[in-house]
Protein backbone atom coordinates (compact mmCIF):
# COMPACT_ATOMS: atom_id res chain seq x y z
CA UNK A 1 0.00 0.00 0.00
CA UNK A 2 1.29 3.39 -0.93
CA UNK A 3 0.89 6.77 0.65
CA UNK A 4 -2.48 8.41 0.36
CA UNK A 5 -1.23 11.99 0.42
CA UNK A 6 1.87 14.09 0.79
CA UNK A 7 3.20 14.90 4.19
CA UNK A 8 3.66 18.49 5.33
CA UNK A 9 0.42 19.81 3.90
CA UNK A 10 -0.17 22.36 6.65
CA UNK A 11 1.88 25.16 5.07
CA UNK A 12 -1.10 26.78 3.30
CA UNK A 13 -2.92 27.46 6.56
CA UNK A 14 0.26 28.71 8.18
CA UNK A 15 0.93 31.22 5.38
CA UNK A 16 -2.61 32.59 5.55
CA UNK A 17 -2.28 33.01 9.30
CA UNK A 18 1.07 34.78 8.92
CA UNK A 19 -0.35 37.17 6.35
CA UNK A 20 -3.32 38.12 8.49
CA UNK A 21 -1.33 39.00 11.59
CA UNK A 22 -1.29 42.68 12.45
CA UNK A 23 1.54 42.55 14.95
CA UNK A 24 4.07 44.01 12.54
CA UNK A 25 1.63 46.23 10.68
CA UNK A 26 2.91 49.73 9.90
CA UNK A 27 0.98 52.88 9.14
CA UNK A 28 -0.97 53.05 5.91
CA UNK A 29 0.27 55.13 2.99
CA UNK A 30 -2.52 57.72 3.22
CA UNK A 31 -1.76 58.29 6.91
CA UNK A 32 1.89 58.86 6.13
CA UNK A 33 1.14 61.19 3.20
CA UNK A 34 -1.40 63.34 5.01
CA UNK A 35 0.11 63.47 8.51
CA UNK A 36 3.73 62.36 8.77
CA UNK A 37 5.17 63.98 5.65
CA UNK A 38 3.91 67.44 6.65
CA UNK A 39 7.15 69.42 7.29
CA UNK A 40 6.42 70.35 10.92
CA UNK A 41 5.24 66.82 11.79
CA UNK A 42 8.25 65.31 10.01
CA UNK A 43 10.66 67.46 12.01
CA UNK A 44 8.97 66.38 15.24
CA UNK A 45 9.16 62.69 14.27
CA UNK A 46 12.83 62.88 13.31
CA UNK A 47 13.78 64.62 16.59
CA UNK A 48 11.79 62.56 19.10
CA UNK A 49 12.56 62.67 22.81
CA UNK A 50 14.08 59.60 24.43
CA UNK A 51 11.59 56.77 24.72
CA UNK A 52 12.75 53.73 26.67
CA UNK A 53 9.98 51.55 25.20
CA UNK A 54 10.85 52.10 21.51
CA UNK A 55 13.78 50.40 19.77
CA UNK A 56 16.95 52.48 19.81
CA UNK A 57 15.38 54.86 22.35
CA UNK A 58 13.31 56.32 19.44
CA UNK A 59 16.35 58.12 18.04
CA UNK A 60 16.55 56.30 14.68
CA UNK A 61 13.18 56.65 12.90
CA UNK A 62 12.27 56.28 9.22
CA UNK A 63 9.36 58.64 8.57
CA UNK A 64 8.37 57.11 5.22
CA UNK A 65 8.15 53.57 6.59
CA UNK A 66 7.01 54.60 10.11
CA UNK A 67 9.54 52.32 11.82
CA UNK A 68 12.10 52.67 14.61
CA UNK A 69 15.57 51.15 14.26
CA UNK A 70 18.13 50.14 16.87
CA UNK A 71 21.17 51.96 15.49
CA UNK A 72 22.06 54.61 12.97
CA UNK A 73 23.83 51.96 10.88
CA UNK A 74 20.62 49.90 10.70
CA UNK A 75 18.66 52.99 9.65
CA UNK A 76 21.17 53.85 6.91
CA UNK A 77 21.14 50.29 5.56
CA UNK A 78 17.33 50.42 5.59
CA UNK A 79 17.43 53.57 3.45
CA UNK A 80 19.40 51.61 0.82
CA UNK A 81 17.06 48.60 0.96
CA UNK A 82 14.48 47.54 -1.59
CA UNK A 83 11.68 47.75 0.99
CA UNK A 84 12.33 51.46 1.63
CA UNK A 85 12.67 52.27 -2.06
CA UNK A 86 9.39 50.49 -2.81
CA UNK A 87 7.66 52.48 -0.06
CA UNK A 88 9.08 55.74 -1.45
CA UNK A 89 7.76 54.87 -4.91
CA UNK A 90 4.31 54.09 -3.46
CA UNK A 91 4.26 57.40 -1.58
CA UNK A 92 4.73 59.37 -4.81
CA UNK A 93 1.24 58.34 -5.97
CA UNK A 94 -1.33 60.70 -4.39
CA UNK A 95 -3.79 59.15 -1.97
CA UNK A 96 -7.46 58.84 -2.85
CA UNK A 97 -9.76 61.35 -1.23
CA UNK A 98 -13.09 60.48 0.34
CA UNK A 99 -14.95 62.15 -2.53
CA UNK A 100 -13.07 60.08 -5.12
CA UNK A 101 -13.85 56.85 -3.31
CA UNK A 102 -17.54 57.75 -3.04
CA UNK A 103 -17.71 58.56 -6.75
CA UNK A 104 -16.08 55.23 -7.56
CA UNK A 105 -18.71 53.46 -5.48
CA UNK A 106 -21.53 55.27 -7.30
CA UNK A 107 -22.39 57.66 -4.49
CA UNK A 108 -22.41 61.43 -4.56
CA UNK A 109 -23.50 63.98 -7.12
CA UNK A 110 -23.63 63.15 -10.78
CA UNK A 111 -22.15 66.13 -12.64
CA UNK A 112 -22.86 64.92 -16.18
CA UNK A 113 -25.46 66.69 -18.27
CA UNK A 114 -28.65 64.90 -19.12
CA UNK A 115 -28.76 63.78 -22.73
CA UNK A 116 -31.91 64.72 -24.61
CA UNK A 117 -33.80 61.65 -25.85
CA UNK A 118 -33.68 61.10 -29.60
CA UNK A 119 -37.11 61.33 -31.14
Amino acid sequence: MGRLRRSRTHHARRDVHRGSRTRVRTRDLDQIQLIDLDPKNRAALEAQPLDFEAPGLAQHYCVECAKHYETDVALRSHWRSKVHRRRMKDLKVPAYTIEESERAAGLGRDTRRAVAPIA
